[in-house]
């Protein structure tokens, strides 16, 4: 049910998403969920999530006076897995603690505690104030905002975040030389050696030839929870049982950090009106900045994990889910917890390790004459049941006795696994894979490499206009400033619309592209009037399909009364034939 206020037909972006994904719910827990990729998916997620968040744990810590700790980032990860698993139109999004929460956090902090404000009551409201933002940009198709969203953005933000990781790991390990020079540099070589081995695992998995498939698989799989389970007990061996490793803090079970202190009286739930009439009112700027990072962050997490190169099937949800992000941000103010969201690399890792991998037939033969046989993506194991078992082990770690185990973990561990994210995330990073093609060898360059047809000159000022973007980015979140970074997350978001106007037509399209597939793109692909569900092109329409980032732009979505069945059905096999015409050219 949607009505007009304003010139906006309100709900009408959820009423669609729930109309289109409310079919396949019973399947997602059922028949879809059936398939042994949900047990390795489950555990890689498990060990992805709770450590590095642990890890952000121990930076909101020290530089909060102890307000947040292990368990605070264990009940936000534990409240946005079950939330989103159970309720989400879109599943595969794993939803956490983030490196840029954490800095928002901790720098409210530093801005309102020297002024007398109790601190969990004013990150209530913000949390509150900004439910409402969340209510109100779902409730008017405010989402649609996304289908400008390309992959420039989400190169960058993916490059700032796999920074934040490699940044968060070098920490941790300065935090290790406090006693001991010997500890630190012990603390070193254990890092290093969970990166070497967790991300050999890593290349192994990742279109190898090594081993036989079983092996890689194996390995892909359980690689990374297997080394730091080792290394974990490898401090307990020989003479390194000796040095005083520093492990992972923990604290009582099922309770606050600050528990029982004048900063949290009350336990879990924050009395939130204690607190002056001005403080409320002053915390709306906060909200406005964290329903800023939060429309971006969480909204690029979903459409990478919804990427192009994953053949989903079933559509997307963005406004939807931004209304129930919303509601998880209001109940996360209330438990004085960090407020969840979408987790880069997190998300698209759990569909890259949902995905059925089959070995087809190359063109080309090897020396031997031997038909080689390429890896490709046949489907995704598309369902809630991971997402949902990932936060039952969540919740399960807040326990006593996992609390000790968890406890006896090496942080050092954990900055190796930082690295191991922070690199893997880098590996498929659009802007990495433009200064690795500007580092090769021309001669040694494949013809069909896609860059070959864009000018060098456009090439270096395309990653030079991403990287001033990320270095924009990084240098304001090492400052004072850093609580208003989300406005230059917008910044570079809506300078990407000016693109166009800067690169040819034919050279963006190389360089730039849609983030996510048609079918996970029609959700906000709507006109601001008229039904989504009704918004498409028929084979008979004299309209073009949008076809580059360029077209993207400059559509304005002016027919209306074809299915998107129908153009992801017979429009298809045109759309693709003229692709490949002109990759040809």
């Amino acid at each position: 049910m949607s009505f007009t206020i304003f010139g906006i037909q309100a709900f009408r972006g959820m009423r669609n998403d729930i109309e289109k994904r409310l079919p396949y719910y019973l399947a997602d827990w059922t028949v879809d969920a059936w398939n042994y990729r949900i047990i390795p998916a489950t555990i890689y997620m498990y060990f992805a999530n709770v450590l590095p968040a642990i890890a952000f744990a121990l930076d909101m810590f020290s530089k909060t006076h102890s307000s947040y700790g292990v368990n605070e980032v264990l009940l936000a990860s534990v409240l946005g897995s079950l939330l989103f698993s159970v309720f989400a139109g879109q599943p595969l999004c794993i939803v956490g603690v983030t490196g840029p929460i954490t800095v928002f956090n901790y720098t409210v902090y530093e801005i309102i505690t020297p002024r007398g404000t109790p601190y969990f009551a004013f990150m209530a409201w913000i949390c509150l104030w900004s439910m409402v933002m969340h209510i109100a940009i779902a409730i008017s198709n405010g989402v649609n905002g996304l289908r400008y969203v390309t992959r420039f953005s989400c190169d960058i933000f993916g490059f700032y975040v796999a920074f934040i990781y490699l940044q968060k790991g070098i920490q941790v390990l300065t935090r290790q030389f406090g006693q001991s020079d010997t500890e630190g540099f012990i603390s070193i070589m254990l890092a290093l050696l969970v990166l070497i081995f967790g991300y050999m695992c890593h290349l192994v998995g990742d279109n190898s030839s090594l081993f036989r498939r079983p092996v890689r698989q194996f390995l892909a799989d359980y690689g990374t929870p297997l080394v730091v389970i080792f290394f974990t007990g490898f401090i307990h061996i020989g003479k390194l049982r000796n040095y005083d490793i520093e492990t992972l803090p923990t604290g009582r079970a099922f309770h606050p950090t600050a528990s029982g202190t004048p900063a949290r009286p009350y336990g879990w739930f924050i009395h939130f009106w204690q607190i002056s009439v001005g403080d409320v009112f002053l915390a709306i700027p906060f909200a406005v900045l964290l329903t800023i990072l939060f429309y971006f962050d969480h909204n690029v997490s979903s459409l990478i994990c919804q990427g192009k190169e994953f053949p989903l099937k079933k559509p997307g949800a963005f406004h939807w889910d931004f209304f129930l992000l919303g509601l998880s941000t209001g109940i996360a103010g209330i438990l004085g917890i960090p407020a969840p969201n979408g987790l880069i690399p997190q998300a698209p890792f759990h569909t890259m390790s949902l995905c059925v991998i089959t070995h087809r037939n190359d063109d080309d033969d090897d020396d031997d004459g031997r038909v080689v046989r390429q890896p490709a993506i046949e489907n995704v194991i598309e369902q809630r049941v991971s997402n949902f078992a990932h936060g039952l082990l969540i919740l399960g770690t807040m326990s006593g006795p996992l609390l000790i185990v968890l406890g006896l973990v090496p942080q050092a561990v954990l900055a190796g696994l930082f690295w191991i994210m922070g690199l893997t995330a880098l590996q498929g990073n659009g802007v990495v894979l433009k200064l690795y093609y500007l580092c090769k060898d021309r001669a040694l360059t494949a013809t069909s490499e896609p860059l070959r047809r864009v000018r060098l000159g456009s090439i270096y000022l395309f990653v030079a206009i991403e990287l001033v973007a990320f270095g924009c980015t990084f240098a304001i979140t090492q400052t004072i400033a850093a609580v208003g970074f989300p406005a230059i997350l917008l910044l570079f978001a809506a300078f990407a619309t000016l693109l166009p106007r800067i690169f040819d037509h034919d050279e963006l399209n190389v360089l730039d592209e849609p983030t996510a597939s048609e079918v996970t793109m029609a959700s906000v692909m709507a006109q601001q009037q008229g039904d989504s569900s009704n918004v498409g092109l028929s084979s008979s329409s004299s309209v073009t399909r949008p076809e580059s980032v360029v077209e993207l732009r400059q559509w304005d979505w002016q027919e209306n009364g074809i299915s998107v069945e129908q153009r992801c059905g017979t429009q298809e096999t045109v759309y693709k034939s003229r692709r490949r015409v002109s990759r040809s050219d």
